[in-house]
């Protein structure tokens, strides 16, 4: 076992740049593009479809891509930093797949097993490697040079091939998981609906409150005097956008600010149960960092956030929970994007926005009935 560069095990090609004129109705022949790679490593021509004319696979042959042919991303897709550097083996389904610019196809210079290749590029070391070299404004690039430069620990290969099969049984056994996870989400929805119906177009005919009349404060936080230069490796926690999610806190990178800092941003500390909501984002991406919405329960006076987010503190007596579904929905996520302003790259949601959203009002019985529900429901996820 050694740690040699990812060069000195294959080559990469760069795609080429279709233009959206290229573009028709429906083919047999698709351009792989960066949505294709999804951010787990998995692979899905059909997210997204962009189909070219037939012809083209014979033009751009030399684009052409192969099941088994292990590709890398080396751009953010729509400003999600996420993808950048994620590889994944394609799978064609039967249609002719093009690499499209910023897309890199890994050609093999050595007998690797791909699947390996794949995983050691995916795990956590190789990506901040090449984050640390990425560049650009709107969307981040790697270049070619950077990501053959890529660490990567090499081991014989009867050693891979075994690595790779029990690493494949461990992700099996994940999506498996996963599926029953987003069954048991599915059914919190569908439960909502029948009880409530769509909360934006009101098909039940229930009171509806605007959320700032339901609401002691709405408030957004501030980006702290020497912004990040002021983060401890301790302290307060300070949530920015990048850790409100739908309907949970991401804490892999969360910051800290000392007390001092703290007490200057005394007017945005959070208290148990507040609502937390993203302030900006993009529209037309999959996991937009607009108007995510998730509880705080952690404890009073013990977190922040930044100026990208909304903090909610709702009345006595107003149930969190249930405004949270209400917020966190589909339906709900149509109403914010029609909602907000800004320019075509990113959206906004602005104070006067959450204060003006309307709010379904069913008896408070009914609410406390579907929140035990998915309380319920949600235990389901913790039984092995």
């Amino acid at each position: 076992m050694e740690i040699i560069k990812l060069g000195d095990l294959c080559d990469l090609q760069n795609g080429y740049a279709f233009k959206s004129d290229d573009y028709i109705d429906s083919s047999e022949t698709l351009n792989c593009r960066m949505s294709n790679i999804r951010p787990d490593g998995t692979f899905d021509i059909l997210y997204s479809a962009k189909y070219l004319p037939d012809e083209y696979a014979e033009i751009y042959e030399d684009y052409l891509l192969r099941d088994g042919d292990l590709i890398i991303a080396m751009t953010d897709m729509a400003g999600d930093p996420k993808i950048l550097g994620v590889p994944t083996v394609v799978d064609t389904k039967g249609y002719n797949l093009l690499l499209n610019q910023r897309v890199g196809k890994l050609k093999l210079l050595k007998e690797v097993d791909t699947r390996y290749l794949k995983f050691a590029l995916l795990c956590n070391q190789s990506r901040q490697y090449l984050k640390r070299f990425a560049s650009g404004g709107v969307q981040l690039n790697v270049s070619k040079k950077d990501i053959l430069c890529t660490p990567i620990l090499f081991r014989g290969l009867t050693e891979q091939v075994k690595m790779s099969d029990t690493l494949e049984k461990v992700l099996r056994i994940i999506s498996l998981r996963k599926k029953q996870l987003f069954e048991l989400d599915e059914l919190i929805k569908s439960r909502f609906i029948e009880m409530f119906g769509d909360p934006v177009e009101n098909t039940m005919n229930w009171k509806v409150c605007k959320l700032g009349d339901l609401s002691d404060q709405i408030n957004s936080g501030n980006t702290p005097k020497g912004g990040e230069q002021v983060y401890v490796d301790k302290g307060i926690t300070f949530f920015r956008s990048q850790n409100v999610w739908k309907d949970r806190l991401e804490m892999d990178d969360i910051a800290f600010i000392d007390k001092e800092t703290h007490e200057n941003m005394k007017r945005s500390s959070l208290m148990h149960g507040d609502i937390l909501i993203t302030k900006t984002g993009r529209i037309n991406t999959e996991n937009s960092s607009l108007g995510r919405a998730a509880l705080y329960l952690g404890e009073d006076d013990a977190a922040n956030v930044n100026g990208h987010v909304y903090f909610i503190r709702l009345k006595p007596g107003v149930n969190n929970e249930f405004i949270l579904k209400i917020l966190v929905s589909n339906e709900y996520l149509g109403y914010i994007r029609s909602v907000c302003v800004g320019g075509i790259d990113k959206r906004q949601l602005n104070k006067n926005h959450i204060e003006d959203f309307p709010i379904i009002c069913p008896p408070k019985d009914m609410q406390n009935k579907f929140i035990d529900f998915a309380h319920q429901v949600d235990k389901l996820k913790f039984v092995s």
